[in-house]
C-alpha cells in the first residue's frame, strides 16, 4: 500500500473474487438504491441463491432498522470471515481502472482509497474532499454499527475530479488493452456491463498522481474558479455515496484515539471519476411522501402564502415537460396525487437558487409535524408517478442540475440540499464489486 497524504490517497490492497465465482451474481446494487420497491430486492435474493455475493456482505437500506437488523449484521460480519477463510475474496495490488457501460455510454472510473484525515462533511467544509449535500447526522450511528467490526469495507462511493482537460483518468483508456482485465461481465437485472484492469504499473501510477497534484495546485485552483489564492482546494468531491463516507470518517475518529493515525480505517475505498466524462449524467432525484396525514396543499399555502401557484398538467408527460423548462427564477415542481392528481407548483419567490433548496426544508418541517409518515427519495419519472398515484401518497417531480456547476457551487456556497442529484438512474448505481480490509 502507498500513502499520498499531499492528495489525500492511498493506493491499497484490493480484494476481488478468483475466477470461478460467477460475478453477475456476485455484484449487487449499492445498498441505497430501490428502498421503496421490495420487489426489486426480492428478485436479487432469488437470482443470488447460494451462490458467493455482496448480497451478503453489506445491507439494503431497505432492512435497515427492522427488529432482526443486529441478527444481519451480526452474518455480515461472519460472512466476510467466511470468504476471507475459504479465498473468496483474495488479494490484488494496484489501482482498478473501471469501465461500466449500460444504454451504449461507457463511463470510466478508478478505484483507490482517499485519506479520511483529509474529509469533513460539515456544510462549511473547507477540506481537500467534501460533500456535496448535506449529512444527515442522525443517519449516521445506524450505519456506524455495520462498518464498526467489520473486516471488509465494500464500496458503492462514487467521488468526482473537475478534470475538463481529461488529464487523470481517460489517459488510461488509450493503454488498458495492454492491462491485465481482472472482471469482464453483465451486471444483474439488465443494469448494464462492468470490466476492469489492474493498474499495476509504476509508470501509469506515477502519471496518474502528477495529473491530481496538478489539479490541487493552489495557483491552477485560484485561477480555474476565480478566487483568491488562500481559498482552501478542493480536488474530491462527492457524487454518490455521502453518508457512505460519512459513516467511515465518523467511525474513524471514533477509534483514532484507540487504533492510532497508521489503521487501515483511516481510507476509505472508492471509485473517483471525472465530471466531465460524456457517459456521466446528473439526474434528479424526486421524493415520495407516504401516508400523508394532513392535506399538503393547505401546508403550502402556510408557508409560502401567496407565493406558490399551482396548475394542473393533463398527463404526466405535460407535468415533466414543463418542470423541466424552469430555471431558477422560474422555480417549478411535479405534483402526483395529493387529492388534486397531477400538475405544476411554481414558487415565485424562491428561497434556493435550486427547486430542491426551496422545496426540501417544507418538506422537512411538513414530516416533523406528522404531515405524513415518511418521505423516501426515489429515482426515475416512472417510479415518482407510479409511487405518487397510489392512495395516501404524494409524488414531486424536481427538475436536475447542470453537471458543470457542481464545483464551483459547492466551492462558493458550500454544500447542497441533501439528495439534489443523482449520477444516473438507479440501474446506472455503482455496484458493489471490490473490496478492501479495515481491520
Amino acid at each position: 500500500m502507498k500513502n499520498y497524504p499531499d492528495i489525500g490517497i492511498q493506493i491499497p490492497q484490493i480484494y476481488l473474487p478468483p475466477p470461478g465465482i460467477d460475478l453477475t451474481r456476485w455484484a449487487v446494487i449499492a445498498c441505497d438504491q430501490f428502498t421503496s420497491q421490495p420487489d426489486y430486492w426480492r428478485k436479487v435474493e432469488s437470482f443470488v441463491g447460494s451462490a458467493p455475493s455482496t448480497l451478503k456482505l453489506t445491507l439494503p437500506e431497505i432492512y435497515l432498522d427492522l427488529v432482526d437488523t443486529p441478527h444481519r449484521i451480526q452474518t455480515i460480519q461472519s460472512n466476510m470471515r467466511d470468504y476471507l477463510e475459504k479465498g473468496i475474496l483474495q488479494a490484488n495490488e494496484g489501482l482498478i481502472y473501471v469501465e461500466r457501460t449500460m444504454n451504449g455510454k461507457t463511463r470510466k472510473g478508478v478505484v483507490l482509497a482517499l485519506d479520511l484525515e483529509c474529509f469533513d462533511y460539515n456544510n462549511s467544509s473547507a477540506s481537500l474532499i467534501r460533500s456535496t449535500e448535506g449529512t444527515i447526522i442522525d443517519r449516521l450511528p445506524s450505519r456506524m454499527k455495520i462498518r464498526e467490526n467489520a473486516l471488509l469495507e465494500l464500496p458503492h462511493i462514487l467521488v468526482l475530479i473537475d478534470d475538463p482537460d481529461q488529464t487523470v483518468i481517460e489517459p488510461l483508456v488509450k493503454v488498458k488493452n495492454r492491462l491485465e482485465k481482472v472482471y469482464n461481465f453483465d451486471l444483474m437485472l439488465d443494469s448494464g456491463h462492468l470490466a476492469g484492469y489492474r493498474v499495476n504499473d509504476t509508470v501509469l501510477e506515477e502519471k496518474l498522481l502528477s495529473a491530481l497534484r496538478a489539479l490541487a495546485r493552489p495557483d491552477h485552483f485560484s485561477k480555474k474558479y476565480n478566487v483568491s489564492a488562500e481559498q482552501p482546494v478542493l480536488l474530491f468531491a462527492m457524487g454518490d455515496g455521502n453518508h457512505s463516507l460519512a459513516t467511515a470518517k465518523a467511525v474513524w475518529e471514533k477509534i483514532k484515539p484507540v487504533v492510532g493515525k497508521s489503521h487501515p480505517a483511516r481510507y476509505a475505498l472508492v471509485e473517483i471519476e471525472n465530471v466531465h466524462d460524456d457517459a456521466l449524467a446528473f439526474e434528479p432525484i424526486h421524493r415520495i411522501l407516504f401516508g400523508l396525514k394532513k392535506d399538503f396543499f393547505v401546508s403550502l399555502d402556510s408557508a409560502f402564502g401567496d407565493s406558490w401557484t399551482f396548475s394542473p398538467a393533463s398527463n404526466a408527460e405535460e407535468m415533466i415537460r414543463r418542470v423541466d423548462a424552469g430555471n431558477s427564477h422560474q422555480q417549478l415542481a411535479g405534483i402526483i396525487g395529493g387529492g388534486r392528481t397531477l400538475g405544476v407548483v411554481e414558487f415565485s419567490k424562491p428561497t434556493s437558487n435550486l427547486v430542491v433548496g426551496t422545496i426540501q426544508p417544507f418538506l422537512d418541517a411538513f414530516i416533523n409535524e406528522g404531515g405524513a409518515e415518511k418521505i423516501d427519495y426515489v429515482h426515475g419519472a416512472d417510479v415518482t408517478v407510479h409511487l405518487g398515484i397510489q392512495n395516501g401518497n404524494l409524488g414531486i417531480y424536481l427538475p436536475g442540475m447542470h453537471k458543470g456547476d457542481l464545483f464551483q457551487t459547492v466551492i462558493l456556497d458550500g454544500a447542497l440540499p441533501r439528495k439534489t442529484f443523482s449520477m444516473g438512474e438507479a440501474r446506472e448505481k455503482r455496484f458493489y464489486m471490490e473490496a478492501r480490509k479495515i481491520a
